[in-house]
C-alpha cells in the first residue's frame, strides 16, 4: 500500500508543477484516500498552482522597494534576478509574481469531482458492508485511535503501551497535533519553494505517523537528490548521515530482537528509532 501511495504522491506534485490541475487533483484524492495524512498536501499544490513551482521570496520585493526609494534603479525584481532582460527570462521561466487563483479554483472543482467519484464507488462496493460508515471507522479511525499497539517502526505504540488509559485520548490529541503545528511555520518561511516544502512535508509524516512503514522512508530518502543544494547548508549533516548509516545498519539486527525472538529491550526502543 506505501509503493501504491507513494505514486499518488508523485503524481500530485507532478500534476501541480506542471499545472495539469485533474491530474494533480487526482493524485491527491487517492493519496489522502489512501492514508490521510496526505491531505496537508493540499497546500503545497496550492502553492505550485498558484506561484508555480520556484518564485522569488517575498523578501526580494522589499528590498527592491526601498532600493527604488533610494533613488536606484532596481524597480524590477526580475532584473535583480536575471539581469537586463530579468522580466524577459523571468517569465519564460513560468514564474508568476502574483497569486493564480484560476488553476487553485480548479484543482478544488476537480477535487470535489474525483472525491465524489471515489466515495460513490467505495459506497457502491460496500453496500452489504456497513457503508462509507464502517469504511471511515476501519481506515481513518484505525489511523486516528492507534488500537493496534503491535512493534513497527514508529512511536506511537510505544509510548501508548507505557502510558495509562486515563491520558489515552490527551495524547492522542497530542501526537496527532504535532504533524499539525508544523505546518503554519513552514509554509511561511517556504512559500517560496513549494517542491521544497513538499520534499519536507512528506519526511515528517513518514517519521510522525501513527503506523509508518520502510516505504513511506523510501519517498523522501528518494528526492534527497534533487535539494542537495538547500540541504548543503544543514547544520550537523556528519552526526545526521551516522545517525541515519547506525539505524539502517541497527534495523535488522532490532527487527530480529522485537518481533521473532521477543526479547527487544523497551527502555532503548525510542533511541533505537530516533
Amino acid at each position: 500500500m506505501s509503493s501504491i501511495e507513494n505514486l499518488m504522491i508523485l503524481v500530485a506534485i507532478y500534476g501541480a508543477s506542471t499545472c495539469i490541475v485533474p491530474l494533480a487533483a487526482f493524485g491527491w484524492v487517492m493519496a489522502t484516500h489512501l492514508a490521510l495524512y496526505p491531505a496537508i498536501l493540499i497546500i503545497l499544490v496550492i502553492f505550485l498552482l498558484g506561484y508555480g513551482p520556484d518564485t522569488p521570496p517575498r523578501k526580494l520585493f522589499r528590498d527592491t522597494k526601498q532600493s527604488s526609494d533610494s533613488g536606484q534603479d532596481n524597480t524590477d525584481p526580475a532584473k535583480q534576478i536575471h539581469g537586463k532582460d530579468g522580466a524577459k527570462d523571468i517569465q519564460a521561466e513560468g514564474y508568476p509574481f502574483h497569486f493564480l487563483w484560476r488553476p487553485v479554483t480548479s484543482f478544488m472543482v476537480w477535487s470535489t469531482i474525483w472525491w465524489i467519484y471515489i466515495l460513490g464507488l467505495c459506497s457502491i462496493s460496500l453496500k452489504h458492508y456497513g457503508g462509507l460508515k464502517e469504511m471511515f471507522k476501519e481506515t481513518y479511525g484505525f489511523i486516528l485511535s492507534v488500537e493496534d499497539l503491535s512493534p513497527n517502526l514508529g512511536v506511537f505504540w510505544y509510548f501508548f503501551t507505557e502510558i495509562f488509559d486515563f491520558f489515552r485520548v490527551f495524547f492522542l490529541l497530542v501526537f496527532h497535533a504535532n504533524i499539525l503545528f508544523m505546518i503554519l511555520p513552514l509554509t511561511i518561511r517556504l512559500s517560496h519553494r513549494p517542491c521544497f516544502l513538499a520534499f519536507i512535508f512528506v519526511a515528517i509524516t513518514a517519521m510522525l505517523k501513527s503506523y509508518p512503514s520502510v516505504g513511506d522512508s523510501a519517498l523522501y530518502l528518494g528526492l534527497i537528490a534533487l535539494f542537495i543544494n538547500e540541504l548543503a547548508g544543514m547544520r550537523f549533516s556528519f552526526f545526521l548521515l551516522n545517525g541515519f548509516t547506525g539505524i539502517a545498519l541497527l534495523s535488522p539486527v532490532m527487527y530480529n530482537l522485537w518481533i521473532w525472538r521477543g526479547t527487544g529491550n523497551a527502555i532503548r526502543c525510542p533511541f533505537d528509532f530516533f
